[in-house]
């Protein structure tokens, strides 16, 4: 199995920081990049077979597709803003170029398109919010594009979880194609911590124990979810903020709780 924990790179001539495709996570349907770019500088791609969901994660940009000409698109500067970020969802077979007007970190989630829509920019106000959990449990969630919004593969969600609280927990899983009870998603986390040289745990695990890894991930790491569960734990002093990219054959975030933590969601909890 490919190492799950795929580590931030600085950025090159390319600005590339993170590259994960279905060849290198070794699964089928979600891939992942990030970009840093200087005030200036560019990127472009050819959509191809995969739709893709552009996230302004920090910066401004001009963005150009073959239906969409946007200007200074963005508005927080880093996540930690805990401002609803702007985004721009892209068919495939299309094209897109991305043009920093500030600095700017920028997330590209690519899953199989269908050409079923077309590209749009998605607003802060299109983006719906939730607090989630209690007691020592609790996280604030960002849906960017969930399976109420138009999208042919892809769910992209961001999470904010303070210090010292546990997220995507109760652990849960969502690897059986078995709607609507649970549905097959792969999954990946862009991890972003506050103050920047801290770090989260993470752990991804299977009941049978086919995979049992636990994982420090640092500022800007990304850790991917084949299957099983996958709970994140942060530490005293340190905030985190993590981007999830996920899709399946099925549109559907249907999940199930481990049942020996279950109880955690219960009123006995927290109260």
């Amino acid at each position: 199995m490919p190492e799950l924990l795929s580590k931030y790179q600085p950025p090159g001539k390319t600005a590339q920081t993170q590259n994960i495709t279905p060849a290198s996570a070794g699964w089928k349907y979600v891939g992942f990049e990030v970009f840093e770019l200087k005030a200036g500088e560019s990127f472009s791609q050819q959509t191809e077979d995969q739709e893709v969901c552009l996230v302004l994660i920090g910066g401004k940009a001009d963005i150009k597709t073959t239906d969409l000409d946007l200007s200074d698109v963005g508005d927080r500067m880093s996540p930690f803003e805990r401002k609803k970020p702007y985004a721009v969802y892209v068919p495939n077979e299309d094209h897109f170029t991305v043009t920093a007007t500030t600095d700017a970190e920028i997330a590209v989630c690519k899953a199989p398109g269908k050409g079923g829509f077309k590209a749009r920019l998605i607003t802060p106000d299109d983006i719906g919010s939730e607090s989630r959990g209690k007691g020592f449990n609790k996280r604030h969630v960002h849906n960017i594009l969930p399976e109420t919004e138009p999208a042919d593969s892809l769910l992209v969600v961001e999470v904010y979880t303070d210090e010292g609280n546990t997220s995507s927990y109760p652990s849960h899983k969502h690897d059986q194609d078995n709607a609507p009870h649970e549905t097959y998603l792969e999954e990946t986390y862009y991890h972003r911590i506050d103050p920047p040289q801290g770090f989260v745990f993470q752990r991804v695990y299977t009941e049978d124990g086919e995979i049992d890894e636990s994982m420090a991930a640092y500022n800007k790491d990304v850790v991917q979810v084949p299957k099983g569960y996958h709970p994140v734990a942060t530490l005293a002093g340190y905030n985190s903020y993590y981007l999830n990219v996920m899709a399946g054959p099925n549109r559907r975030w249907c999940f199930v709780w481990e049942e020996a933590h279950n109880w955690v969601n219960s009123p006995a909890y927290g109260d």
